[in-house]
């Protein structure tokens, strides 16, 4: 057998690098790590914790308003986004060292380099301009901001930027329709930015449920933000003061502090050396890989967004485990990304797990509806006009739920106990037979009795 300098090189040190480097090593593997940027990936880094905090900082604004309805006096409320900033990038550092000690700490030799292929068992460290041999390979460099190739994009920020942003700009322009788009819509209107959101399509939230997706569509509007359907940015330009005008195929042009371009995420794998070590990729550059993370090439495998099967942190996390345990556990697993629950961290946020209606009704034809949208307990004093929407998709034939939608506070905390009912495969009636937590929002879940039916066509 070839002598090799490491059992495991893993390229990329986000959740499943990490997850799959530490418990590659603790079961005895030489295992060595390479990231470009920060350990700690997108999600911690440019991702879902520095983006949650700018969620909470924009509801206080929400909040305090709306204490008023139960008595409280609030004084002149304003916002310093200096301090937020200083305060969110300081508690990103100290993520970001936690991940760093628990590599060391399990054994990972860590460098702080570019890794590229060169072949299937050799990566080049670009920085120290020396090459370094694995039996093994696991990519897990993510995803990047994908672009339109629009005139002038160069001017706009992607979300990567936006944490770095000096100042809170008086006026966004926000380009995409996903979540990405749509949570950074509301935050900047929760701070107080005149928003506008432009979209190609009919309604925002491409690929999830249409009634979520139109609930998110009214509270945007709601929450003050602008939305443009069927509109598309065909230009960006600065104007002599630093701003930047944004023109549109409506025939509308916008004038803005900051343009966003959230228009989707592709894989990170330009100039990775896939080529040369004869790795086979997919739509957008994602690394093709079978149920056990493997690709093409016998020792190499890959977790993650970079494999764009579902872009969530945490199916990354359990890839990564799962990647460890048949590699170096002689436990083969592939991870089931099946009923995954996931949020969206809007204003209300949204929480969904399953099949949406539409899939449902490709998938097995006969399904059962059962849907209600009300005000929340909560607003009746606060004077908020959000409302909750519940939903669940059940399969005629046997009666198993096998979609639940939610939008409405803590609909992202109640899906993930909802999700193990899902998984478990759960029936209508067993959600009937569970005795209701009174009074709140998640009570619906088990006191919905009337099916919808759709509204006759005229």
């Amino acid at each position: 057998m070839a002598d090799f300098d490491y059992d495991l090189f893993v390229i990329g040190a986000g959740s499943g690098g990490v997850r799959a480097a530490r418990m590659s090593a603790l079961r005895g593997a030489r295992v060595a790590i390479a990231e470009e940027y920060r350990v700690g990936g997108t999600c911690v880094i440019r991702g879902c914790v520095p983006k949650k905090f700018l969620v909470y900082a924009a509801a206080y604004g929400k909040a305090f308003k709306e204490a008023e309805g139960y008595g409280w006096t609030v004084g002149e409320a304003r916002h310093d986004w200096s301090t937020l900033c200083e305060n969110l990038h300081a508690e990103v550092d100290r993520l970001s060292g936690i991940y760093w000690k628990n590599l060391s700490n399990s054994g990972v030799e860590i460098y702080q380099d570019r890794a590229e292929l060169v072949d299937k068992h050799t990566i080049k460290l670009v920085k120290e301009n020396r090459t370094i041999t694995a039996k093994y390979i696991l990519i897990a460099v993510g995803g990047k901001p994908a672009q339109l190739g629009i005139e002038g994009e160069e001017l706009a920020i992607s979300s990567n930027e936006v944490f770095h942003l000096k100042d809170r700009p008086a006026h966004v322009v926000i380009q995409g329709g996903g979540y990405i788009a749509c949570e950074f819509a509301q935050v900047f209107a929760g701070l107080g930015s005149k928003v506008c959101q432009i979209y190609r399509g009919d309604t925002v939230l491409r690929g999830f449920d249409d009634d979520v997706r139109a609930h998110v569509h009214e509270e945007l509007k709601r929450s003050g933000v602008r939305v443009m359907t069927h509109a598309n940015i065909t230009r960006i330009s600065k104007l002599d003061d630093g701003r930047r005008r944004v023109e549109t195929d409506t025939g509308e042009d916008i004038e803005a502090d900051v343009v966003i371009q959230a228009v989707g995420r592709i894989a990170h794998t330009d100039g990775l050396g896939l080529e040369a070590a004869g790795v086979e990729t997919g739509r957008n550059g994602a690394v093709a890989v079978d149920p056990y993370s493997k690709t093409n090439i016998d020792n190499i495998y890959a977790v993650g967004d970079v494999t764009d099967r579902i872009n969530l942190t945490p199916v990354a996390i359990r890839e990564g485990a799962a990647f460890a345990s048949t590699v170096f556990g002689d436990e083969p697993m592939a991870f089931d990304h099946a009923d995954v629950a996931s949020a969206v961290f809007t204003q209300p946020p949204v929480g969904t797990v399953g099949l949406t209606e539409h899939e449902a009704r490709q998938k097995f034809g006969k399904v059962d509806i059962y849907k209600a949208t009300f005000k929340p307990m909560k607003n009746s004093l606060s004077g908020s006009e959000s409302r909750m929407l519940v939903k669940l998709v059940v399969r005629q034939d046997d009666q198993r739920v096998v979609g639940v939608h939610m939008a409405g506070d803590d609909s992202p905390e109640i899906i993930q106990a909802v999700g193990i009912a899902v998984k478990a495969g759960l029936t209508k009636p067993q959600f009937d037979a569970t005795c209701a937590v009174h009074p709140t929002v998640a009570e619906e879940l088990v006191t919905l009795k009337e099916k919808w039916t759709p509204p006759e066509i005229s």
